[in-house]
């Protein structure tokens, strides 16, 4: 039932800020940023990985239906960062808006990457360093050590981390409701939990190379 690597950092990551919120009182709200900082991490190391890729292909195919046009990696890296970003601005604008935060801070788009230290202790930010670690890890041992940077088209690279997020994102606007009736801890805990489930259960790299293997085959047939 569960995948037999994985990455047990980003396992121990999850569970941490349970012991955070119910042991030594943290706040859920600071807890909750950190989830939603961890999306831009994800987007972070996914630009890397394009761009080693990248760097390594120089182009790759661009696949429009039926159509296929041979494009620079550039273009990959651009596109991604304008789609993924929408995604985190609806995220960051749900979740300070229906948890107050955004009132309380005075944080909007416009200052968000300027005042976001704010909302954070040495104990959240040193939780974030546990997930750029953990992420970290997984690009190397699936990623760079593998060689799938090699064979992976970029294209899929592009859209690998959407399944990760989306999951996410859904229980991070879902739990900043809780935020509202003081149900914090509660939530930290469910969305902690669920997120530990999808780690162990979804092998987000295997799925990825069985989707190159099957559009390798796919062309092979065209």
């Amino acid at each position: 039932m569960f995948r037999r690597n994985p990455n047990y950092f980003l396992v121990a990551a999850n569970l941490v800020p349970v012991v955070g919120v119910w042991a030594f009182h943290w706040d859920p709200i600071e807890i909750f940023t950190v989830y939603c900082l961890e999306t831009i991490l994800v987007g972070i190391f996914q630009i890397v990985r394009l761009t080693i890729a990248g760097v390594a292909r120089k182009t790759d195919i661009w696949y429009n239906r039926e159509a296929r046009t041979r494009v620079s990696w550039i273009v990959f890296i651009l596109f991604f960062l304008a789609h993924y970003g929408i995604f985190v601005a609806v995220q960051m604008g749900i979740f300070f808006s229906v948890s107050g935060a955004a009132d309380y801070y005075q944080i909007n788009l416009s200052n968000f990457f300027v005042k976001w230290p704010l909302l954070l202790s040495g104990d959240s930010i040193l939780l974030l360093g546990v997930f750029f670690v953990a992420y970290g890890f997984a690009m190397l041992r699936d990623f760079i050590i593998s060689k799938q940077y090699k064979t992976v088209p970029m294209m899929l690279l592009m859209f690998q981390p959407y399944l990760r997020i989306f999951i996410q994102q859904l229980t991070v606007i879902l739990g900043s409701m809780f935020l509202v009736f003081g149900a914090g801890k509660i939530f930290i805990t469910v969305f902690a939990l669920v997120k530990t489930f999808f780690e162990l259960y979804l092998n987000y790299d295997g799925l990825l190379s069985r989707a190159t293997a099957y559009l390798k085959e796919r062309s092979g047939k065209q």
